[in-house]
């Protein structure tokens, strides 16, 4: 276990110091880092907020609020005089594939779309049936998929003709913050790519998806690696930003796997949060690229392969707010695996990777009257644990040297007993990154190797590593073989 990255003193930090800013599906948070990236005592904060959903699949969120709420952060950890003007840089994550109308004015003329908006499903299936998706998914990385901008523009072309009309821009959320706030939209390489447009390998928007969404390149932002910020332009009020350069947002799974420290090929990272993803970060595209799993281009020489998975904390929460669990909920996590636990597809918004079946909903299978709730509740941690597995089964031929697994986010800090579930189900050994908000710490890190190259990074705090138990191996396969046949069940109805 390591903890050598814990809150530093704002006395002892080290210069340069970054403020990284992380726009989550439930909250914005920001906070100071110093130059070997551990985060500055008391200048952190967090303003809480929610996704607007409905049972048509919509997913939105009014960008205007998060713009609020990214100012609130930045006046709550600029506000001691103490900083000076030791801030040199201010950098940010989104979630990812959120889309915005904009007009000529800078004016939202959309809430912003998430990446859980399933609105555009027969879009999906109209422009699967007139592109060749495999090819598609090999020059962008990306599959057809309610969660991309080309099936999202063709759906607004039908349901909303008079936004698009009127559209001058199509941005993401992140973009539309830094529009607001400094004049300019900055969206990093990682941001255009989560557009499901961009080319992996050249990095040009794809022409033949531009045609499909009826869309022109001329609205869309040019993507940008971190090496390319933006000079000061920090308002009057916030002195303490007076030097600071502004970095291109980028998307949090990229942030996530740097501040888990998955770092190169040899660690995959499995993000926890309210939504979640198996991830490694490859010099170079992946070639050939499994068909369920994707690729983004992230810089100018790096890729980021696996697959996100739409329900990970969101199923937690479900549970944790639908059923009577009992004070002894930890004990029904770690009880050996029984036959008599339900099995469960927990898609509660939706499948992404690796079958990309936008449709989907929850399942339940095997319920009686003798399962209790706590029972019920290792159901579903067990469902998001074999969606894990689906994904892992696909990425492994094209991440063979992966040795560790890095577990991160919300859900292993809060229930570090189901990442034993975890790797007994993926069957290899699974690390817990204890570093609360190693999106956030990634964020800063990304901008820290732009301004502070030269200075050691404290290393990531880390926990139990879980080893698989052979035992339980059987056990796991079969009913990893029932999900699968439950999910081809559900796909085909």
């Amino acid at each position: 276990m390591t903890k050598t990255d814990d809150d530093v003193a704002l006395e002892a930090a080290l210069d340069p110091l970054v403020l990284a800013l992380d726009i989550g599906s439930t909250a914005t948070r920001g906070g100071v880092h110093d130059a070997s990236g551990r985060r500055v005592h008391g200048l952190q904060h967090k303003v809480p907020h929610a996704f607007t959903v409905a049972t048509d699949g919509t997913s939105v969120i009014d960008p205007d609020q998060v713009t609020a709420e990214v100012e609130q952060v930045l006046d709550a950890v600029t506000g001691n005089p103490r900083l000076a003007t030791r801030i040199a840089g201010v950098a940010m994550d989104t979630f990812a594939a959120s889309l915005i109308a904009v007009d000529r004015a800078g004016r939202a003329l959309t809430p912003c779309l998430t990446y859980a908006d399933s609105r555009s499903a027969t879009a999906v299936t109209a422009l699967r049936e007139q592109l060749d998706e495999h090819a598609v998914q090999q020059r962008t990385g990306t599959r057809l998929h309610t969660s991309y901008h080309a099936p999202r523009l063709r759906w607004l072309a039908a349901a909303q003709p008079h936004v698009v009309a009127e559209a001058a821009h199509w941005w993401s959320l992140g973009e539309y913050i830094w529009a607001r706030l400094i004049g300019h939209p900055l969206a990093g390489t990682s941001t255009v790519a989560w557009t499901g447009l961009l080319d992996r390998r050249t990095g040009e928007l794809d022409a033949e998806l531009l045609a499909a969404a009826g869309a022109d390149r001329g609205q869309f932002s040019p993507p940008l690696d971190m090496t390319q910020p933006a000079p000061s332009a920090a308002p009057a009020r916030r002195p303490a930003l007076a030097r600071a350069t502004w970095f291109p947002v980028i998307t949090d799974g990229f942030a996530s796997n740097i501040g888990s420290g998955a770092t190169d090929a040899t660690v995959m990272t499995a993000a926890t949060a309210t939504s979640g993803a198996l991830r490694v970060l490859l010099d170079g595209p992946a070639d050939p690229l499994p068909f369920g799993l994707w690729n983004y281009r992230v810089d100018a020489r790096r890729t980021l392969l696996g697959g996100a998975i739409n329900d990970v904390g969101r199923a937690v929460s479900w549970a944790q707010g639908t059923l009577r669990l009992s004070p002894a909920l930890a004990n029904a996590l770690t009880a050996p695996p029984s036959d008599a636990t339900p099995l469960v597809l927990p898609y509660l918004t939706g499948e992404r990777a690796p079958g990309w079946a936008g449709g989907a909903r929850a399942t339940f299978a095997g319920v009686s009257a003798a399962t209790d709730a706590d029972t019920l509740f290792r159901a579903v941690v067990e469902g998001v644990a074999m969606t894990y597995a689906r994904v892992a089964d696909e990425l492994h031929p094209a991440a063979p040297q992966v040795v560790e697994v890095a577990a991160a986010g919300r859900v292993s800090n809060d229930q570090p007993e189901w990442l034993q579930i975890l790797a007994d189900v993926l069957g290899r050994p699974v690390t817990h990154v204890t570093r609360r908000r190693a999106t956030q710490r990634g964020t800063a890190l990304l901008a820290l190797d732009v301004l502070a190259p030269d200075v050691r990074r404290a290393p990531r705090a880390t926990g139990v590593t879980y080893e698989p138990r052979p035992v339980h191996a059987d056990h796991y396969a079969e009913r990893r073989a029932r999900f699968a046949e439950m999910y081809d069940a559900l796909v085909r109805a």
